[in-house]
């Protein structure tokens, strides 16, 4: 039987502390099933999630308690299962632009709460725009949608939602 493991970590910018967390990851028999690494300011952000048996799984723990201490590095385990596949809602991306101003994210993940859109994935940026030099917001993310839902209704409203904030947006399904 397979168990899993989330790792996140905060560590000083280094590709060797990649490399490090890489090896151990295979000395404990454990698999790399996703990763996700990104440089917020000097440091670097990342997450694995591990597959492994119960006792790579409990190895590899016991390793990054140690690896923490060594190396001055944050480190944040959690054990977990797999979500069962979601065959009541279909994938959609989702994708944003326009001018930053605070509280833009809140009131995009509210509506899709609201709208009991389930938000699978998430990434956002801002930016200076190259002409004009204006603060900008970018988000990317994956929505499920139930089912039961009217497609053409959740789109409407979410575009109708973002033309109110003077933001640029598209809804289409994941193919």
């Amino acid at each position: 039987m397979q168990n899993y493991l989330v790792v996140s970590a905060l560590v000083e910018n280094s590709s060797e502390i990649i490399r490090k967390l890489s090896k151990l990851t295979k000395s404990s028999g454990c698999n790399i099933v996703d990763s996700r690494f990104k440089l917020l300011g000097h440091e670097l952000s990342l997450m694995l999630f591990l597959t492994g048996n119960w006792d790579a799984i409990a190895k590899i723990e016991d390793m990054l308690r140690i690896f923490a201490q060594e190396h001055d590095v944050q480190i944040l385990t959690r054990r977990t299962t797999l979500d069962k596949p979601q065959g009541d809602s279909m994938p959609y991306a989702v994708d944003v632009v326009g001018l930053d101003h605070p509280g833009i994210l809140l009131d995009i993940t509210e509506f899709m709460s609201t709208n009991n859109l389930f938000i699978q994935e998430m990434a956002s940026n801002t930016y200076e725009a190259s002409l004009t030099g204006a603060k900008m917001f970018s988000l990317h993310m994956m929505v499920n949608i139930p089912s039961d839902t009217s497609i053409a209704s959740i789109r409407g409203d979410f575009i109708e939602f973002c033309d109110r904030l003077n933001l640029d947006a598209i809804m289409e399904p994941v193919k």
